[in-house]
């Protein structure tokens, strides 16, 4: 048996093996405030409406949620600081959608766990 930063470990082999599976810090921060913006069930309904409508306008947004537009505005900024998503201005109106194909991977394995597990 050996110690891990003073906790034992009961398989020598795996003591040996767990430096090897550590992310760094900035990973870790990052990933956390990934799941910080996946914590708002808001933010949830609004990704899943992009994943399923490919792209939307912010009052159609806000309408699909019974949101205000400022309370949508809100949330959109967020996701888009995060980079889940990405917006363009046409005219008046400001378009959104899912910034890339990790984004939908992500949602899809949240709904097939959730499905999976019944949470």
């Amino acid at each position: 048996m050996c110690e891990f930063e003073d906790m034992p470990i009961c398989e020598e082999i795996k003591c040996k093996e767990i430096p090897l599976l550590q992310i760094s810090e900035q990973e870790v921060r990052g990933i956390v405030n990934i799941f910080k913006a996946f914590a708002d069930e808001t933010r949830v309904k609004m990704l899943y409406a992009l994943l399923e409508r490919h792209e939307l306008c912010v009052c159609d947004i806000s309408t699909a949620l019974n949101i205000s537009v400022a309370s949508a505005s809100h949330h959109l900024k967020a996701l888009y600081q995060m980079k889940l998503i990405d917006y363009e201005k046409r005219g008046k109106f400001v378009y959104y959608w899912l910034d890339d194909h990790h984004v939908e991977e992500v949602l899809a394995s949240a709904r097939e766990h959730q499905n999976h597990t019944g949470i």
